[in-house]
């Protein structure tokens, strides 16, 4: 499945995040921006850089009204450890059965040391406050996501 496009109106959701609590996009439509993020396991070492960088620099992405939302196949008790052993500050949603992250084409057949298997594709979609993705990273850094996706949001939402 390919990702969505630029244009595209991001599709409707609903799911639990770190608290149990359900969220929506639809909560933010009209009032935020947001960066929803899909990224394969909490608690690996790729994914703690890439969240640790966002908590890092939520305050940035609230004062651009944007509100950043982590997403992954994992339990919301994986995640509610994860935010508490990385003190994360923003959202963190459960998509166990990867509804969602295949809804967005983030959920394809991946390559690791010789192995095939189907998996989340670390990527990125920024959304702008009438719903509509804006940008869409297919590749993402984890070293420097947050910095890649501020720096974006700021030369074209601010």
């Amino acid at each position: 499945m390919a990702f969505l496009k630029v244009g595209e109106q991001a599709p409707k959701f609903s799911l639990a995040n770190q608290r149990g609590e359900l969220v929506t996009l639809e909560q933010f439509k009209g009032d935020k921006n947001i960066v929803v993020y899909f990224y394969p396991k909490a608690m690996t070492p790729g994914c703690t850089v890439q969240a640790c960088g966002i908590r890092d620099t939520n305050a940035e992405f609230t004062a651009l009204d944007t509100v950043v939302i982590g997403v992954s196949p994992d339990s919301v008790d994986r995640l509610v450890k994860f935010e508490d052993k990385q003190e994360l500050n923003f959202m963190l949603l459960s998509d166990e059965d990867h509804s969602v992250i295949d809804s967005f084409g983030a959920w394809d057949l991946k390559k690791f040391m010789g192995r095939e298997f189907m998996g989340v594709l670390r990527s990125t979609f920024i959304i702008d406050k009438q719903g509509a993705i804006v940008h869409v990273m297919a590749k993402v850094k984890t070293k420097s996501h947050h910095e890649d996706t501020l720096q974006w949001v700021r030369e074209n939402l601010a």
